[in-house]
């Protein structure tokens, strides 16, 4: 990785001796790739075991990023990729329900594959491909449909038993393909971290191991690149969707001590529940749960505070309660037995923050980052390609401290 200083210092050379902006050539086209690692928090560099990683933001530019809300995985990683908030890109919960559409879920086949769902947001391999550049998704939410029309060139089926490492082996055979074939835009999505620290909390140790093996497949990434003399014209984006906040049976409201059950469609809950009242029965569940109780807080969906950038797409459920970070909302039918983690609290809580690295050609070195949105990630890959992107939430000048003047 030191190598790139010698290339970062030609690129610095070459801009400064540029008076006019040369057009693009496709052969110096950096190539870019994705790498999301579900519920990575940012402190996790700290803890000594991610070599790899912690290398890649020394000599990058890194910081942790605040999520959009609710903090959860499919809103978020749609976030990353269209620069709008869930509220206008329509993915406002892992479940939803839409009065024309009808239900979705992250294991709803039907549903996940249905570009009906997804098509309020444009994701950057959809900006990408029309532009006339080349896209390979290994796996990410919403990559499976075809997107306004469009898929990826390269893609794959999600599997979540794929190892971490067959996944970076798949992205390496694309880049073995020819120039014209190679995707200039690549995805990669590692699950486990996410999987851990939901099962033993964020400072288990089987969360750790997770984070041990994640770090060693991007270094297996890395390899695979330098091997194929391509690593020096990559730059790599590692982001999360979101933290991780420590879980106990000791922390958590259960609603059937708030209201009766049997009077709301319980469409998502935990950290952040999302619900409907039965047909007949709005005014008791109004009353029952509207305002703030110690660690809960409820509101009808047209009343979210503003900062939560939620509230005016129709998927949004008529009542939200977000949790005091490391609170649940259960149900005695369903109730909390085991400490773990869990995450869709309120974006701005520390454990629920977001990692963000960058790190190649024009990056600029050793840059920390202090204020930056999972918006914000687009606009630059939209800078990076070389593409004109869609107006999204972000605003572009978050990101330009990543990059070289």
């Amino acid at each position: 990785m030191l190598s790139r200083i010698v290339a970062l210092t030609l690129v610095a050379f070459l801009g400064a001796c540029a008076s006019v902006p040369a057009a693009p050539v496709q052969a110096e086209r950096p190539l870019v790739i994705l790498v999301s690692i579900d519920g990575f928090r940012p402190d996790y560099l700290e803890r000594g075991i991610t070599p790899v990683l912690s290398q890649l933001a020394a000599e990058g530019a890194s910081g942790p990023m605040r999520p959009s809300f609710p903090s959860v995985t499919f809103p978020n990683h749609y976030t990353l990729v269209t620069g709008l908030h869930p509220d206008n890109h329509g993915i406002v919960g892992n479940n939803m329900i839409d009065a024309e559409l009808g239900s979705f879920s992250l294991r709803n086949k039907e549903a996940v594959t249905d570009r009906r769902w997804w098509d309020d947001g444009e994701p950057i391999w959809v900006t990408a491909e029309n532009a006339g550049l080349v896209t390979g998704t290994m796996f990410w939410p919403g990559s499976e449909a075809d997107i306004r029309g469009v898929r990826p060139t390269h893609w794959t089926e999600f599997d979540q038993s794929m190892p971490g490492n067959a996944r970076v082996d798949r992205v390496l055979g694309w880049m073995d393909l020819t120039e014209e074939q190679r995707p200039d835009l690549t995805t990669l999505y590692f699950d486990t971290v996410d999987t851990a620290g939901h099962s033993h909390g964020p400072d288990g140790v089987q969360t750790d191991e997770a984070v041990r093996d994640v770090d060693a497949s991007v270094g297996r990434l890395i390899e695979g690149l330098e091997a194929r003399g391509l690593y020096e014209r990559t730059v790599l984006i590692v982001v999360s969707d979101h933290g991780m906040a420590a879980t106990s049976p000791d922390r958590v409201t259960y609603l059937d001590d708030l209201v009766d059950v049997e009077a709301v469609r319980i469409i998502y809950s935990g950290a952040v529940t999302l619900l409907n009242p039965v047909p007949g029965r709005e005014a008791e569940v109004d009353a029952a749960l509207i305002g703030s109780r110690p660690h809960l807080d409820c509101w009808r969906r047209s009343e979210i505070p503003a900062r939560f950038r939620l509230g005016s797409h129709p998927r949004v459920p008529a009542i939200v309660c977000a949790s005091e970070p490391g609170w649940l909302l259960a149900t005695r039918a369903r109730p909390v037995t085991r400490e773990g983690g869990a995450h869709g609290y309120d974006n701005a809580s520390p454990e629920m923050a977001a990692v963000f690295i960058a790190n190649g050609p024009g990056v600029m070195k050793g840059r920390r980052l202090t204020d930056l949105d999972s918006v914000d990630v687009q606009p630059l890959l939209g800078r990076l390609l070389g593409i004109a992107v869609p107006e999204g939430d972000g605003d572009p000048a978050d990101t330009l401290p990543v990059t070289e003047p």
